[in-house]
């Protein structure tokens, strides 16, 4: 017989226990506790070509915590090399990268993998990832560590944006070779990562004119270097880096009796950053233009020490009236007056409410995950989502801050998916979804909280808030309620199929076994 000129199939490589997205703090996280319980077939996927997540995406000038890094650092890895208080981004993504190469996390991380797509396998129980390249891999459990702010959002509806023949760029994306000096700079937006910037360019450029919807509540910043005796005695005694961490803890979270039990306290807060703005914005219009008009908190409380005296410099014109267009070489305000430009840059923040594009994600039936969220992405426990078999979200719906350490909440949600993957072990459980009732009634009690915090009835419109109203982004409490709640992993909320099933009639349903 001839010989075929067929080349022999690939074979297809072998299904993974899990698959983990991402390598920030939650990826990373939830990886380092994975191989100490002894867990090692798992891989990481990461879009780029190293870890870091956000704090390695955002690296414009004057990027920096707003968290005191002794907190916002893992419990487990504290590092008593922190140069500030505050530290800045270049340090944040070291320790990231030491986090990495300290677990030996590097030969389970596929570099350059971005993940197109992932869909639920129901006959096959597995999880059927596509990455760019055309490559696949399966997996019987996916987590998704992405975060909320990584997807980067840019204004919609200006008109003539597409005309402008200058330099445009995102603050995430910061185009380091285009140099600034003595050009005439447009920002767009006065958000965090703006108030960090802004300062940086206001020395170099010539002109700078910064376009604010709406000012933030601004505090002073407490940073200052941490000390050579410090860093000697974090070093030698581990002990009173823990207590400081502590302490800091403590006192960041006393900020939830203002944001969600008596929003009345934020007047206290209020006083201190309008002497804040009194103390370095002397003239009376552009200090009238920086005082927000809604309560403390409404929005994200932001610190800074050098974001008002930068406003104030002759260089800089703050435009609180619109923009009416946008054309080759200028902007033109919604007053009439038009502005020359050489560059655009947009600090406008991420898609924090719809974090998930559509298309990406598709649970039992097909059914995209953007679909099943009309109203707002929404979970349980912020972490499971029904419908979806064997997903867990770390910092998903519902699990943001507004007053303390993200990375304390992402390893309470990291401790809940390791007791579900004991529980599914120790039950031969094949998958598990949480029930639809349980969740609606979870996201139903969340709501309400919400509804009469500072951040729904404070008197403005945030990116915190849903197109529907529903506030989608923040747990509305203390933190420790929320790692209360995912202590354990509550199996009788889940329905659970079990490894091994009998065969089941004819033409009958799948069996589907309730554990409790």
């Amino acid at each position: 017989m001839p010989k075929s000129s067929a080349k022999p199939a690939t074979p297809k490589e072998q299904p993974l226990r899990i698959a983990i997205v991402g390598t920030g703090f939650a990826g990373l996280g939830m990886a380092i506790r994975l191989q100490q319980a002894g867990i090692e077939d798992f891989v990481i996927l990461e879009k780029a070509g190293d870890v870091g997540g956000t704090w390695r995406d955002n690296h414009y000038p004057g990027c920096a915590c707003d968290v005191q890094s002794h907190l916002y650092s893992f419990s487990f890895a504290p590092n008593p090399e922190w140069s500030r208080m505050f530290s800045p981004q270049p340090e944040i993504w070291s320790y990231l990268r030491k986090c990495a190469d300290q677990y030996g996390l590097r030969p389970y991380i596929r570099f350059n993998s971005e993940v197109q797509s992932a869909r639920w396998d129901e006959k096959a129980g597995l999880w059927r990832v596509q990455i760019a390249g055309g490559r696949e891999l399966s997996a019987k459990v996916l987590i998704s560590g992405m975060g909320g702010l990584s997807r980067p959002a840019y204004p919609v509806g200006v008109r003539g944006l597409e005309k402008f023949r200058g330099k445009t760029f995102h603050s995430q994306d910061w185009d380091h070779g285009y140099d600034l000096k003595g050009k005439r700079v447009a920002v767009i937006g006065t958000g965090a990562s703006a108030i960090q910037f802004v300062p940086q360019i206001q020395k170099e450029v010539a002109q700078l004119d910064l376009y604010q919807r709406t000012p933030p509540w601004i505090l002073p910043k407490p940073d200052r270097a941490v000390s050579d005796f410090e860093q000697r005695l974090f070093r030698r005694l581990p002990l009173a880096q823990r207590l400081f961490r502590g302490a800091i803890y403590a006192m960041m979270e006393t900020r939830v009796l203002g944001f969600t039990v008596n929003p009345k306290i934020m007047n206290l807060v209020k006083r201190i950053a309008l002497r804040h703005i009194h103390r370095h914005v002397k003239d009376p219009e552009l200090r009238a233009k920086l005082t927000p008009d809604y309560t403390v908190g409404c929005k994200r409380v932001l610190i800074s020490n050098d974001y008002y005296p930068a406003l104030a410099q002759a260089n800089v014109d703050v435009i609180s009236s619109g923009i009416r267009e946008v054309r080759a070489g200028s902007i033109v305000g919604q007053d009439g007056t038009e502005r020359p430009v050489d560059a655009i840059i947009f600090g406008t923040g991420f898609h924090a409410t719809d974090p998930m594009p559509k298309g990406v994600l598709f649970g039992r039936g097909g059914l995209d995950i953007v679909d099943t969220w009309k109203d707002g992405p929404e979970a349980y426990k912020g972490t499971t989502v029904a419908g979806f078999p064997n997903l867990f979200l770390i910092v998903g719906p519902n699990t943001g801050l507004g007053h303390n350490s993200m990375v304390y909440m992402i390893e309470s949600q990291v401790n809940y998916v390791m007791d579900a993957l004991r529980k599914m072990d120790a039950g031969g459980v094949r998958s598990l979804e949480v029930k639809p009732e349980v969740q609606a009634r979870f996201n139903g009690a969340i709501q309400a909280r919400l509804s009469r915090a500072v951040w729904t009835a404070g008197g403005c419109k945030s990116w915190y808030l849903h197109p529907s109203g529903k506030n989608t982004s923040l747990w509305p409490g203390f933190t420790f309620q929320f790692r209360r709640q995912t202590r354990r992993f509550d199996l009788a909320a889940y329905v659970a199929e079990p490894a091994e099933r009998k065969p089941a009639r004819a033409a009958g349903p799948e069996l589907l076994v309730e554990m409790t």
